[in-house]
């Protein structure tokens, strides 16, 4: 049974803050209004697939073998039909491939045999798929607008403490603090722009501080400023 996740406690914060966090969320808002993965799918199968398959891997990647893939195998029943060694070749350039392809294929005769083909879109189910976690269920649930979630991947943990959005010491530390922080109806919303702005403004070694659009707001920006 998928483990329950902790509540969200709203913290205590000043007026200050509460306003730079609204303006953080509020300048990545203009940036990109409907922001979404960058995996490529076309149903909630190949999306908890992409999903599955994009861990300890680049979406790149997994774009470039899903675009095969999904030609071949885009339900639950064509993936069994195409079976664990059928589906290796397809996968083989991304990274644990050989466990990645054992979850998919369990997993998809789970959803054939338990729910007629249908990806269940309630967190506990999802879970308790193989090869789905916390992250993956959350990703899926909230791409798809079905619960608000924030998936906490390297690039969110990294933002959320360069912007002093979180001292979290794990993931799940994280994400219950941002699900408290940020105004609730931009909560659907802030995992894809933590995201967006990690991978391609506030990278791991060289944050592009002369080119964020929140480097005002950044607690951290003179760490990284004229180095």
């Amino acid at each position: 049974m998928a483990k329950p996740a902790k509540t969200a406690r709203k913290p205590r914060l000043t007026p200050a803050e509460q306003a730079r966090i609204a303006e953080i969320f509020h300048r990545f808002e203009t940036l990109e209004s409907d922001p979404r993965t960058e995996l490529d799918y076309a149903s909630p199968f190949t999306l908890v697939v992409a999903v599955a398959l994009s861990a300890q891997a680049t979406d790149v990647s997994v774009n470039k073998a899903t675009a095969r893939l999904f030609e071949v195998a885009d339900t639950p029943q064509k993936m069994l039909a195409l079976g664990e060694e059928g589906l290796k070749p397809f996968i083989s350039s991304i990274g644990l491939f050989n466990t990645k392809a054992k979850n998919v294929i369990a997993l998809s005769r789970i959803l054939v045999e338990q729910y007629g083909g249908e990806v269940p879109l309630e967190r506990e189910k999802l879970q308790a798929l193989p090869g789905v976690g916390r992250k993956t269920a959350s990703v899926v649930l909230n791409e798809l607008r079905v619960e608000p979630a924030i998936a906490v991947d390297t690039h969110v943990f990294r933002v959320s403490h360069r912007l002093g959005l979180s001292t979290g010491k794990t993931p799940d530390a994280v994400e219950l603090e941002l699900m408290g922080k940020i105004p609730e109806p931009l909560l659907t919303r802030a995992h894809h722009w933590l995201i967006l702005h990690g991978r391609y403004t506030c990278v791991a070694r060289r944050p592009k501080c002369e080119e964020c659009p929140v480097a005002d707001l950044c607690p951290s920006r003179h760490l990284f400023v004229g180095r």
